[in-house]
């Protein structure tokens, strides 16, 4: 116990000491929010996996899908790695960096104000934002303490409270630096942690060959295939295919995640960030749905709801409850890492787009570059306060999947902003009408589901939201008056990075790595 409270102690040290480090690199709203927008490839590419990959995957997704699909849940954090990050560096990030710093938009609902000339559709985006980003941290709240009550018999509302206050700390000290130097800290552990976990679950289960028989022996629920949990597809292929969509396609509308390719630096530092990412996807996405693939050996050992259904949220704690106490520490660790550079994350966005997309301009008319600061760290208190709440409220009440709570934010937020973004960025033919009907259909669908559950479960909605979203904007887009609107080149951003850089230089602000040269597309 002692060993496992000093490896938790000495993270906490850590991530407020480069919350301390950083803060000089927070004294303008650029910096606070993007960090001048010249973060490197490995900042970058570390921040974006572990923005992705938190609690909510290790623990309730990876448990949830590796019992319902077996050893073919591997293909989720295949999805996630090809689908999730190296298509999305490739595809978005150039393109992203390009367009925000152009329009000069530090966050989604700018962007979306200034690409479609539309102060509605700015609040109207950043009101979703903020209304769809409590669930989701909420859930990494869940995951989290549950783990924490295994390893120290802590109680939940200790570790809900403990990991708010600790993440305040660290972004309000230091702002967008703070989080993905974190993050690349953070992530190293991740690395390790997974790859340890890995190794200690096959082994007490008699290495890969003896799990994967004893595997094969468990008969699947309504299928007459005969061990279709170790089956290249599993039991339930659409089921599969539905969460490979929402957990990869879903980034690609998620303001955390894109608001990655705003702060990165142009040219090769995002191919770099590509590999890196997509490598990082492999081992913890990868990794950790593997490993729930087994969460079926452990059948006899895990909670049940009265209904007799698997309490989900226990699978992955029951398989690692178990290990030698060290590395039950270092696991400990690895989510409470997954989970703050998450949860650190999701907090700044929630923040800078309520200060720059809501209150800037419209509850304060005239706001200076120093109240806008103010304003964002106060809302970071604000937001986490509010998420806590709801995971403390939420742990007593009848939604205990944590799987169900990401699906409900990522299909509204995804739903609603992916096909405006994708093809606002490379087609200039995108009408207002048909940014409004994704909005509506995205959040529509999501929250209709909820109340009247046509499609089912919140992951097959999220799904079919964010399809529709791609397929509803170029057809309305088609009998709609489309937004006037330049598509520049990508050979456009080097006079952009001039300009930019030339502005930073007049307003006082330091760029997180000045000594390099901004590098162009």
């Amino acid at each position: 116990m002692i060993a496992k409270l000093f490896m938790i102690v000495v993270f906490v040290a850590i991530v407020v000491a480069i919350g301390v480090y950083t803060r000089q690199h927070a004294r303008s709203v650029d910096g606070f929010v993007l960090g001048g927008r010249n973060v490197g490839p490995w900042l970058s590419a570390f921040a974006y996996g572990t923005s992705y990959f938190s609690a909510v995957i290790f623990v309730g997704y990876a448990g949830q899908f590796g019992w319902k699909f077996g050893i073919s849940a591997f293909w989720i954090g295949l999805g996630n790695a090809f689908l999730g990050s190296l298509l999305a560096w490739w595809v978005l990030g150039p393109r992203t960096r390009e367009m925000t710093q152009r329009l000069k938009a530090a966050t989604m609902p700018e962007f979306f104000g200034k690409r479609y000339d539309s102060k509605a559709l700015r609040i109207a985006c950043a009101a979703i934002i903020f209304v769809f980003l409590i669930p989701y941290t909420a859930s990494v709240y869940n995951g989290l303490s549950r783990l924490f009550t295994m390893a120290f018999g802590i109680p939940y509302e200790w570790c809900v409270v403990g990991m708010a206050v600790v993440t305040c700390i660290y972004v309000v000290l230091g702002g967008y630096m703070a989080t993905v130097v974190n993050d690349f800290v953070q992530g190293i552990i991740m690395l390790i942690g997974i790859t340890a976990v890995v190794l200690a679950v096959l082994n007490s289960n008699g290495g890969f060959s003896e799990a994967v028989v004893s595997l094969s022996q468990v008969q699947a629920e309504g299928s007459s295939l005969q061990g279709a949990f170790t089956s290249m597809f599993g039991p339930d292929l659409f089921n599969l295919i539905c969460v490979i969509i929402l957990t990869s396609l879903g980034t690609w509308g998620l303001p955390q995640m894109v608001q990655k390719f705003y702060a990165i630096k142009s040219g090769p530092a995002v191919k770099e960030g590509a590999i890196i990412s997509t490598l990082f996807a492999i081992v913890v996405a990868g990794g950790s749905y593997f490993i729930g693939g087994f969460g079926r050996l452990y059948s006899d050992q895990i909670a049940y709801a009265a209904n007799g259904t698997p309490v989900y949220d226990s699978i992955m704690p029951t398989m690692l409850s178990n290990m030698p106490d060290l590395l039950i520490g270092l696991i400990v660790v690895l989510v409470l890492s997954a989970s703050m550079s998450t949860l650190s994350s999701l907090v700044l966005t929630s923040s800078s787009v309520l200060t720059l997309d809501l209150v800037k301009g419209n509850l304060v008319k005239d706001m200076s570059d120093k109240q806008s600061l103010g304003w964002m760290r106060v809302l970071i208190v604000v937001f986490v306060a509010i998420s806590a709440g709801i995971a403390l409220v939420q742990y007593h009440s009848t939604i205990t999947w944590i799987a169900q709570l990401m699906g409900i934010s990522w299909g509204a937020l995804a739903g609603a902003f992916l096909g405006p973004l994708l093809w606002g960025l490379f087609s200039k033919r995108i009408s207002k009408a048909a940014v409004w009907t994704s909005f509506v259909l995205g959040v529509g669908i999501t929250v209709g589901n909820m109340i009247v559950p046509v499609l089912g479960s919140s992951i097959v909605s999220g799904a079919v939201a964010m399809i529709v979203s791609l397929i509803v904007v170029p057809l309305m887009s088609l009998v709609t008056p489309s937004v006037p609107f330049e598509v520049a080149p990508p050979q456009a951003s080097a006079a952009i990075d001039r300009e930019y850089t030339r502005g930073l230089a007049e307003e006082g602000a330091e760029p997180f790595d000045s000594a390099e040269p901004i590098e162009h597309l």
